[in-house]
């Protein structure tokens, strides 16, 4: 029941948070009251700080003084404040539905789904039973046959768009269909290296002390988890499991590597598996996996599967049995009892990210609704907290910035004709979808019983992957959400060419219509403008007009624009947020070309927009100067070492206060605050980065 990671290459996010188990100003039922006329936290600066030595710090060092990290939260921002409030109206809503629910219906599933979760005395009383059935057929597997076939069986689908990684963590491989990258016109399988518990190859393999400190720490997890689940010998039982996760990672390609769109679309026929990939069952996979009619695949990584699969033919078969049980009671654990809960926790969230407390029980239930029901549960958030007006403000912003990118490809003086024509004609048929979906997802045929908190949790597994499942041989939709409307986040499909903003994320302090709309372009134009930049980032500018992988460049054109990546690699390779690690500037290449392209057009769109004769709504800042803090004050963060040091292995986005003081490669923002050489974050302007 593990949620399978998403391909992160053909998927970019705006920001970087987790929606799940989130906390909330208790008595709040709005965002925190703006500082001052101006419409920003005035209250967060630190006018100390000169904003050409540290902007991140000039706009948030006031907050973060007097900020503490909630005890049940490994970072926290004004995200995560919004995230809040979001979380406890859409907690209201789901107990709203299951009152008075007519038999049948959705909402009556709604209900059931959260209070089955929250009913910690039944899940309680049934201890370990529910993965009773599920050790026993594990405990049956007496070849290399049936041991494909169970491999096969827990293969998923379900897109993590927050996770933001390739690398599919607890099942042996990951699934994720979407329109095929050689032929837009049809959906592809893509298969993707898996069976990590831990967040990447790098957990296991990297030598520091502070891995091989949670590498202790994590097999110490394995035995508990083991014993919790009855399994005899869980020492000796977990030893084995960690060495052959350990073999795993060693096969896995790194991150930078996976992010290469190019070296990841191979397709493979059913018989490539077979010479390309000896020593599994394939044909007992694919069938177990509901996949024996596909012919062909899109293998993302064929190292590691290759690697992978050498290691179901090579390693002791029992090895292999114990490492499905602890998988199948590690992915399980949140829905048993409070023993196994509290563990996973303890790993999971105390050990990799640094959280000290878990939340209440309540918030991990809203997660797991939207998880399972999160369209339904979307259409009734929308129906209250998205007003048709700010759909169309939200809409006519994105009109604006749209407009203000194109304009921004007609003055490249380096782009040759052909190219900005190719690029003009991607703009142009760019679907952005604002709040919501075109067309509601149906939920008919999930079956969710009252008190039975795991089955539930199975059964919308499986619902979801058969829902996938259905695509191949259906026509591509590019009006399909991979995000719920009541998620404050917003995401990219590069090979749909397509947008989702996400209502959630349309509230203030980011968007906000009681203020001046400098603000609001620095705060959600900076957004709207990141996710149009990624069809044109590293990765997204291979893609054509129609998702087709496709080099549409001329040989001296993209050579200017790699020479243009280059330079921003180096930016933030630069950056040390701990004295032993960096910023991997390839691996945040993609979102910070994004953020530099996104901030620009979205400052060009503002002064477009602009009324002529508009002033600044009182108080020291002109309308520049606001438009610049609003964006720095979006990245309003605080976050746990742990939680910090996990997301420079894993995540593709740079750091938060980096990512505020990507203005430092824009002109405005040196004129509105008269930046000038000797001061830290100061480039000359051959330096600054422009790439769109």
């Amino acid at each position: 029941m593990t949620r399978t990671a998403c391909l992160s290459s053909l998927i970019r996010l705006s920001w970087i948070a987790s929606a799940a188990l989130v906390s909330f100003a208790a008595a709040a039922d709005a965002p925190p009251a703006l500082q001052g006329a101006a419409g920003i936290d005035q209250a967060a600066l630190d006018t100390s700080v000169r904003p050409g030595d540290d902007f991140f710090a000039y706009a948030n060092g006031g907050w973060i003084r007097r900020t503490e990290i909630p005890a049940d939260r490994s970072s926290y921002g004004n995200f995560q404040i919004v995230d809040d409030l979001t979380y406890k109206r859409t907690a209201e809503l789901i107990r709203a539905a299951g009152q008075g629910a007519a038999p049948g219906s959705v909402a009556e599933k709604i209900g059931r789904y959260y209070a089955a979760y929250l009913d910690e005395a039944a899940i309680e009383k049934l201890g370990a039973a529910p993965i009773s059935a599920g050790l026993k057929r594990i405990d049956g597997i007496k070849d290399r046959t049936q041991l494909a076939g169970a491999l096969g069986a827990t293969l998923r689908t379900d897109v993590d768009v927050l996770n933001n990684t390739n690398l599919h963590t607890e099942n042996l491989f990951g699934l994720w269909v979407a329109q095929d990258l050689s032929d837009p016109t049809r959906y592809a399988a893509f298969l993707l290296q898996g069976g990590l518990v831990m967040p990447d190859r790098d957990y296991y393999l990297n030598p520091s002390q502070h891995m091989a400190e949670v590498r202790t720490r994590y097999q110490a997890h394995i035995e508990k988890v083991l014993q919790l689940g009855g399994i005899a010998d869980a020492h000796g039982a977990a030893a084995r499991v960690y060495a052959l996760e350990q073999r795993i990672a060693a096969a896995h390609v790194s991150r930078e590597e996976s992010e290469d769109v190019l070296r990841g679309n191979n397709h493979w026929s059913l018989a490539d598996f077979g010479q390309r990939a000896p020593g599994m069952d394939w044909t007992a996979f694919f069938e177990a996996a509901g996949l024996g009619a596909q012919h062909e695949f899109v293998v993302w990584q064929p190292s590691a599967l290759s690697g992978i699969a050498a290691l179901v033919g090579g390693e002791p078969l029992e090895s292999w049995k114990a490492f499905l049980r602890f998988h199948y009671i590690e992915s399980s654990s949140p829905y048993l009892a409070k023993r196994f809960v509290d563990e996973h926790f303890e790993f999971h969230e105390h050990v990799l990210s640094g959280t000290p407390q878990q939340p209440p029980r309540w918030k991990s239930a809203v997660a797991e609704t939207n998880t399972a029901l999160g369209m339904a549960v979307g259409q009734l958030y929308v129906a209250k907290y998205f007003p048709a007006s700010e759909k169309a403000r939200a809409e006519a912003m994105v009109k604006n910035l749209l407009a203000a990118f194109a304009a921004r490809i007609d003055r490249l003086d380096w782009m040759a004709p052909q190219t900005r024509a190719e690029a003009k004609a991607k703009l142009a048929v760019l679907k952005v979808g604002v709040g919501y979906p075109d067309h509601w997802r149906s939920y008919e045929g999930l079956r969710v019983t009252a008190g039975d908190a795991f089955g539930n949790a199975e059964r919308a597994d499986l619902f979801e992957y058969r829902r996938n499942l259905a695509k191949f041989g259906q026509p591509v939709d590019r009006s399909e959400w991979v995000m719920n409307p009541q998620l404050v986040n917003a995401v990219n499909l590069p090979a749909m060419n397509a947008l989702n903003i996400p209502a959630a994320i349309l509230q203030p302090p980011y968007f906000d219509p009681t203020r001046d709309p400098a603000m609001d372009y620095g705060g959600t134009g900076g957004t709207l403008g990141h996710e149009i930049s990624h069809s044109f980032d590293d990765q997204g500018a291979q893609f054509d007009s129609q998702g087709r992988l496709r080099n549409w460049w001329t040989e001296q054109d993209y050579a200017h624009f790699k020479a243009a990546g280059a330079a921003l690699v180096a930016q933030f390779d630069a950056y040390h947020p701990f004295p032993d690690v960096s910023v991997n500037g390839k691996q945040t290449l993609s979102e910070n070309i994004a953020d530099v392209a996104g901030l620009s057009a979205a400052f060009d769109a503002w002064q477009a927009s602009r009324i002529p004769g508009s002033v600044p709504p009182g108080g020291a800042f002109s309308l520049e100067q606001l438009f610049f803090i609003s964006y720095a004050q979006s990245w309003q963060t605080k976050m746990r070492e742990a939680a910090a040091r996990r997301r420079l292995v894993t995540d593709g986005h740079a750091p938060a206060e980096y990512r505020a003081d990507t203005v430092r490669n824009l002109d405005p923002w040196y004129q509105a605050f008269d930046v000038q050489p000797g001061e830290k974050l100061y480039l000359t302007p051959a330096q600054r980065v422009r790439v769109w």
